[in-house]
């Protein structure tokens, strides 16, 4: 029952563009479901994360779990086709991708600019976020579904060429290095 009236005073992020303001901001949207959310709900949706854990506690949310398995295996094999394009070794630990997934990453690979290969790579966050998206709009499912969402339109609103470039170079180099730790964590 919380649950309505949490995600009844949510105002919805679908049809947002770079240009339109949000109507809610993180804060805002913590603050609605600290008072409305139960314990065991308010820890799922203090472990969100854009960048899950590679080894993450397991979750009691089915979408928390489908999340960040999607991500960490985005991650890995955006990591492991980057090695091969510069003839490097990456052992992804025989993880096998799916079909679309590396289509997805073959063409963010390819892309010359950093950052409209990132923005390639929130839209396809972006549409595998609402394939996972709860067929309830009245449940806690949905309100990590809505956390998430905001926590990815926020990302790509804070990018920043010179910034761009210079986390690009980090990453770049870590992965001639052969550090891992910028690919996933």
């Amino acid at each position: 029952m919380a649950e309505y009236y949490l995600i009844s005073q949510l105002p919805s992020l679908d049809g947002i563009n770079e240009n339109t303001p949000l109507p809610v901001t993180s804060e805002r949207f913590e603050e609605l479901c600290m008072r409305f959310l139960g314990k065991k709900a308010q820890c799922e949706l203090q472990k969100l994360s854009l960048v899950p854990p590679r080894n993450p506690d397991k979750s009691s949310s089915a979408l928390i779990e489908k999340w960040n398995d999607g991500e960490r295996n985005l991650r890995l094999a955006l990591a492991k086709f980057r090695a091969e394009k510069m003839n490097k070794n990456f052992n992804s630990d025989n993880q096998s991708f799916s079909v679309g997934l590396l289509q997805a990453v073959r063409t963010a690979v390819e892309i010359e600019s950093p950052i409209e290969a990132e923005k390639f790579l929130n839209q396809y966050r972006l549409d595998f976020l609402e394939s996972l998206r709860p067929s309830d709009s009245f449940s806690e499912e949905f309100v990590f579904y809505y956390g998430l969402k905001l926590k990815l339109i926020e990302r790509i609103r804070k990018f920043d060429a010179e910034s761009g470039k210079s986390a690009y170079k980090n990453i770049y180099n870590s992965i001639m290095n052969d550090d891992r730790s910028e690919v996933i964590q």
